[in-house]
């Protein structure tokens, strides 16, 4: 790759590729709100969001992927279900229910990685660029899969979770956890600086109640878990569960976010079925209706 020469006012600068112009701006801002179902993430402004707003800011559809995608994989991102900032908030790890798992880079919207992923519900990123998938019930599914985003498709390791519906990677404690249908697992890197690299089951949680669904962080050292019927929070260490108060009358939540040094909490819950048209939030209170897409997770740019 060749060095960019630019002329500013009169003056030459060379530039190192890789390296952004001091004019290039972020498009996810902390606070935004990625919100994702269908075929279809959104972006919407989180000032403006938590003022009742929703300003959409960033949008894209599986359909934009033409030419980057094996055709096949358009009938595999009809239902997207997780939509998560990561690599500094420059990508977004997106996985399908219908059976798909892309790395899909904000900027230019290219597509960095793809797998077929049986009933993917969540993912994470971990370190050296490996991907960990939770997939839910399917003949193919129930399983937590690890994958290397330089290789799409290939599968490096393999474990069985029934109902997997979470993977949240947390880098402090250098483990992963993973949420299936009635228990809160724990991984470590095993053999990470070789070409076969995989996870070890060090510790699992048995849930308080069946139904997994989300595991997403909370800046405490605990995890918020969400079941059919209740919303917990998990400490990480000893896998203690405690209520989660300003959930403890809702069913169905289908992704929360929630920053226990503030208290703000994001979150959908189902309202027709599986989806909603709503995104909720407390401290601050506020409401946004996304009427163009039938929504299932929101996600809070870190």
């Amino acid at each position: 790759m060749k060095n960019i020469l630019i002329i500013i006012t009169g003056c030459l600068m060379l530039m190192q590729p890789g390296f952004a112009s001091a004019a290039e701006k972020p498009i996810l801002k902390a606070g935004d709100l990625v919100v994702c179902g269908d075929d279809k993430v959104l972006v919407y402004d989180g000032p403006a969001a938590r003022r009742g707003a929703a300003m959409l800011k960033w949008s894209w559809q599986a359909s934009e992927a033409k030419g980057q995608l094996p055709e096949e994989y358009f009938g595999m991102l009809r239902s997207l279900d997780d939509c998560k900032p990561v690599s500094g908030n420059s990508q977004l790890l997106i996985t399908s229910s219908s059976g798909a798992t892309l790395l899909l880079d904000i900027a230019s919207k290219r597509v960095r990685f793809y797998a077929k992923t049986p009933m993917a519900h969540s993912a994470d990123l971990l370190p050296g660029g490996r991907i960990a998938v939770a997939n839910s019930t399917h003949a193919a599914g129930n399983s937590l899969e690890l994958y290397d985003e330089r290789t799409p498709e290939k599968v490096l390791y393999k474990d069985t979770l029934y109902s997997g519906h979470g993977a949240v990677w947390v880098n402090e404690r250098q483990e992963l956890f993973a949420l299936g249908f009635d228990s809160l697992l724990v991984y470590r890197q095993r053999d990470w600086g070789t070409d076969h690299p995989s996870l070890q089951k060090v510790r699992g949680y048995a849930l308080p109640d069946d139904g997994g669904h989300e595991l997403s962080p909370t800046a405490s050292g605990q995890l918020l878990v969400s079941t059919h019927h209740h919303v917990w929070l998990a400490d990480m260490q000893t896998g203690e569960f405690t209520p989660f108060e300003p959930l403890k009358n809702h069913n169905n939540i289908k992704s929360a976010n929630y920053h226990a040094s503030t208290g703000a909490l994001v979150y959908t819950v189902a309202e027709e079925s599986w989806w909603t048209h709503h995104v909720y939030g407390i401290n601050p209170n506020f409401q946004i209706d996304v009427p163009d897409i039938r929504a299932y997770k929101v996600r809070v740019v870190q």
